[in-house]
């Protein structure tokens, strides 16, 4: 991921602190990643594993602020880490997409 999308830094950083554990998922077996699989936090948080993906990656920026919630709880975000998520997501003003 490149210094353009912190949104995904963002996402990526707090998927590795939750663990399987904290979200109800039993463990099964080693794992290869460190805290949550992308798939998992796509699940918990009602989006497809590849919108998740896709907001990792950077190639989707701009999440509803109904996703930003899901993906909040999914994350075990505290309140502060929340309301920075939600930032992320917004478009920078004055900025508008192009249909």
């Amino acid at each position: 991921m490149d210094s353009e999308n912190p949104l995904g830094r963002f996402l990526r950083a707090r998927r590795e602190l939750v663990r399987p554990e904290d979200v109800d998922i039993p463990p099964a077996g080693r794992r290869r990643v460190a805290g949550l699989r992308r798939e998992e936090v796509a699940l918990l948080a009602g989006v497809s594993t590849d919108y998740y993906i896709r907001l990792e990656q950077g190639r989707e920026r701009h999440p509803s602020a109904q996703v930003v919630e899901a993906l909040a709880r999914a994350l075990v975000l505290e309140e502060d880490a929340v309301a920075h998520l939600h930032r992320l997501a917004r478009p920078a003003p004055g900025r508008r997409r192009r249909p």
